[in-house]
C-alpha cells in the first residue's frame, strides 16, 4: 500500500470520508468523491490498478491525480491510496493511515468490488475466493476499523456500501454482494453505541465503460424512466446518506435503479 502522486493531506475542520474503488475518472467511486468534496468533506480514496488493468477497460494512467485535482477544487484535503484488499491485512493499514494524516473517517463508502463474470459451472475456486476476499472479508475487515477508530459526535458516522442484485450468470460477484449486505446489516446495529448508521445502495445498471453499445440500448430499453444509470445519480443518494439528512435512514438496502426492480 502506497500513497499516489505524493499527494499531502493536511487536517482541518472538514469531516474526513474515506471511499474505496476510485480507480478510473469514469467510475462511481470517483463521482462518490467529488460529490462528498463539493459538500464540504475531506477525502481519503483508494485504489488498485492492477485490478483495472486486467479488466476489459484496463487500467486509466493518471486517474489518481486527476481524481485529486478535482478534490483540490472543492477545497478539500485528500489523501490517495493504493491498496490491495485480497491482502486481510490492508483494510486496518487504510484507516490507520488515514487516521494518521487526516484525522479518523466520519464516513466511510465503500465502491471497490471485484467483479469477473462467470457462471455457477464455469467459475473457479481461485476466483470464488477473490470475490469473497475482497468484496465481503475487506468490507468487513474495513467497517471493523472504520468503528474501532470512530471519534465523530454521535449520530455523525455513516457506512455505506455499494451493493448488487446480480445472480445468474454472475455467481462469485452476486454472491460476495449478497454476503457484503449481511455485512451492512449487522453494522447498523452492533456500533449502535457509536450512533453510526449504515446502509446498502444498489445503483441499477450504470455505464461506467464496460457497457457495449447493445448493451446500453438494451438496459435502456427496459428501464422505467428510459435512460442508463450515471455515476452522478448513485453519487448524489450517497451524499445524501452521508448528510444529517440522511441520517435517520439505517440498516436498508436502497435500489437507486429508475424503476427497474419496482414491481409491475
Amino acid at each position: 500500500m502506497t500513497r499516489d502522486h505524493g499527494l499531502q493531506a493536511e487536517r482541518s475542520a472538514r469531516p474526513v470520508a474515506l471511499v474505496t474503488g476510485v480507480g478510473r475518472t469514469r467510475g462511481i467511486g470517483a463521482a462518490v468523491t467529488l460529490r462528498l468534496a463539493a459538500a464540504g468533506w475531506d477525502i481519503a480514496f483508494t485504489h488498485w490498478t492492477p485490478y483495472d488493468a486486467r479488466m476489459p477497460w484496463g487500467a486509466e494512467p493518471g486517474a489518481a491525480a486527476a481524481v485529486a485535482d478535482g478534490l483540490a477544487g472543492h477545497g478539500a484535503a485528500h489523501l490517495a491510496l493504493e491498496a490491495d484488499f485480497a491482502d486481510p491485512a490492508v483494510p486496518d493499514r487504510v484507516v490507520e493511515r488515514v487516521a494518521a494524516e487526516m484525522g479518523p473517517p466520519t464516513a466511510l463508502v465503500l465502491c471497490h468490488c471485484e467483479s469477473v463474470a462467470t457462471s455457477l459451472l464455469d467459475t473457479g475456486v481461485e476466483s470464488f475466493d477473490r470475490h469473497f476476499a475482497v468484496n465481503a472479508r475487506a468490507s468487513w475487515l474495513l467497517v471493523r476499523a472504520f468503528a474501532r477508530a470512530f471519534e465523530g459526535p454521535r449520530g455523525a458516522g455513516r457506512i455505506v456500501a455499494l451493493t448488487s442484485d446480480h445472480t445468474a450468470g454472475n455467481l462469485p460477484y452476486g454472491a460476495s454482494k449478497g454476503a457484503l449486505d449481511r455485512i451492512v446489516l449487522a453494522a447498523a446495529r452492533e456500533p449502535a453505541h457509536l450512533g453510526v448508521s449504515a446502509n446498502a445502495v444498489n445503483p441499477g445498471p450504470v455505464d461506467t465503460g464496460w457497457m457495449t453499445p447493445e448493451v446500453r440500448e438494451e438496459t435502456a430499453g427496459y428501464t422505467p424512466l428510459g435512460r442508463l444509470g450515471t455515476p452522478q445519480d448513485t453519487a448524489d443518494l450517497v451524499e445524501f446518506l452521508c448528510s444529517p439528512r440522511g441520517g435517520w435512514i439505517n440498516g436498508r438496502l436502497l435500489s437507486s435503479d429508475g424503476g427497474i426492480s419496482a414491481p409491475s
